[in-house]
């Protein structure tokens, strides 16, 4: 659809633009057995080069959530990022204890292990 602007000409409306240049959103359940800050590590885990757009997407975030994640994840010892050029590159510290009791004897490596795409 257009629309006419103040001058007269047609435009498309905003909204189409807009969703022209949005990646299409993947299909995820309203509640899943992971948390957020898992499904991170396990995307990059498996990309430790991918950009923070491309694990919003994998994921299912926004990019800030995925900023946050990441910021939790790095503050709390199971993530180290490095700066190479111009994109971030990411190391899981897979020796770390997961958080909670019921899972603490288990490691970040036993997580993302017992995922692993066969």
């Amino acid at each position: 659809m257009a629309s006419k602007s103040a001058n007269g000409n047609t435009q498309p409306e905003t909204g189409i633009i807009s969703s022209m240049f949005n990646a299409p959103e993947p299909e995820v359940p309203p509640w899943t057995f992971l948390t957020n800050h898992a499904h991170v590590l396990i995307a990059i885990s498996r990309n430790s080069d991918a950009r923070q757009r491309d694990i919003a997407y994998a994921v299912g975030l926004t990019v800030g959530a995925i900023q946050r994640i990441i910021r939790d994840l790095e503050g709390g010892g199971y993530l180290v990022s490095e700066r190479i050029g111009r994109r971030n590159h990411y190391r899981v510290i897979g020796d770390k204890p997961l958080r909670h009791p019921l899972e603490s004897t288990h490691t970040v490596h036993d997580l993302i292990a017992s995922v692993a795409d066969e």
